[in-house]
């Protein structure tokens, strides 16, 4: 029998640099009342040049690893859900792992880009629920500032830099995680994508010339795409929880931009249960979920029982839901 898998702690980490929308208006050529009647934002955040990816993880685990009670050595599985790594080679759970002296876990990364985190989250509830418990600890983390072209107006003034965590391991029958669903487009690539730096493209300075290390967005058809694909998705996921919208307590989206949130909700029927971050952090990537969800749980709270339901979409195309009944276990922190 397979062990319910639940949510034991979340943690968050945001850089302490605040941007504000007058910072990144100009260089995109707008001004900062156009992002906000655009996208909802307000703020961002910004990573210290010293800091990188795996910095931010750290200090987002160490806090979700407090919140759940649970040592670094007790985990058996780290996972860094990340499409912006310290560097290519190694993985930046490894670096994440002897950061905070998870000794004996399987450390790895996990590319899904802006849904990377649920993708972790249902990889690591697998591998905990078939070897009988343990515990895991998902950290969705991207430093998105060092690959903005911050004259691109489509994606300049959308990113900030952030993690987040949780520490996953046994919960009580009938809670944790209910139902998980992801699809992955691949046809659908170009709509985002980083074209540079990797084998087919590899660094050069013809790569450079041509701002190919930038990452790219066709922001209109994302926000089609996901309109038409994710709505359906939500609905599949509730319905396997044998769960109506109105029987969602919080809903918890990918922070890709504040109208494209509300718009979402609206379709699918959960604009009372949505829950976000996006108007001071942006997005942050495979970061916003988590960070969320750990901004809901030290806000609003989320009792015993609650369902939570997470959602996200991305590069790939990925998209990934997960509904989860709350433990009591269950506690958040954020980390100074």
């Amino acid at each position: 029998m397979v062990e319910p898998i639940g949510v034991l702690g979340t943690g968050s980490y945001l850089p302490t640099r605040v941007v504000e929308n007058a910072e990144v208006a100009v260089p995109a050529g707008v001004d900062a009342e156009w992002i906000e009647r655009k996208t909802g934002i307000r703020s961002r955040r910004r990573a210290a040049p010293e800091q990188a990816t795996s910095d931010l993880a750290a200090r987002a685990a160490d806090a979700a690893l407090e919140a759940a009670g649970i040592e670094a050595a007790d985990l058996s599985y780290l996972v860094v859900a990340t499409s912006t790594p310290d560097q290519p080679q190694p993985a930046t759970g490894c670096l994440v792992q002897h950061l905070i002296g998870a000794r004996n876990a399987a450390a790895f990364d996990l590319n899904a880009v802006c849904s990377g985190f649920l993708f972790g989250l249902a990889t690591a509830g697998r591998l905990l629920g078939g070897d009988g418990g343990g515990y895991g600890l998902v950290v969705g983390a991207d430093i998105y500032s060092r690959i903005l072209d911050p004259t691109d107006r489509r994606t300049a003034v959308l990113f900030g830099d952030g993690a987040g965590a949780v520490v996953l391991g046994p919960v009580p029958a009938g809670h944790g995680m209910l139902a998980v669903r992801m699809r992955s487009d691949g046809g659908s690539r170009g709509l985002i994508e980083v074209p540079g730096g990797g084998s087919r493209m590899p660094p050069s300075p013809a790569m450079l010339d041509a701002g190919a290390q930038y990452f790219r967005m066709i922001g209109r058809e994302v926000k089609d795409y996901v309109s038409t694909h994710v709505p359906p998705l939500l609905r599949e996921v509730m319905g396997a929880s044998e769960l109506a919208a109105e029987e969602v307590d919080h809903f918890v989206p990918h922070q890709a931009n504040g109208l494209m949130l509300a718009d979402l909700a609206g379709r699918a029927g959960l604009s009372e249960a949505i829950r976000t971050s996006v108007w001071d952090y942006g997005n942050t990537g495979a970061a916003s979920v988590p960070i969320t969800l750990d901004d809901t749980v030290r806000g609003a709270g989320v009792a015993p029982g609650e369902t939570v339901l997470l959602a996200a979409f991305g590069g790939g195309m990925s998209m990934a839901a997960a509904m989860l009944r709350w433990s009591a276990s269950a506690r958040a922190r954020r980390a100074a």
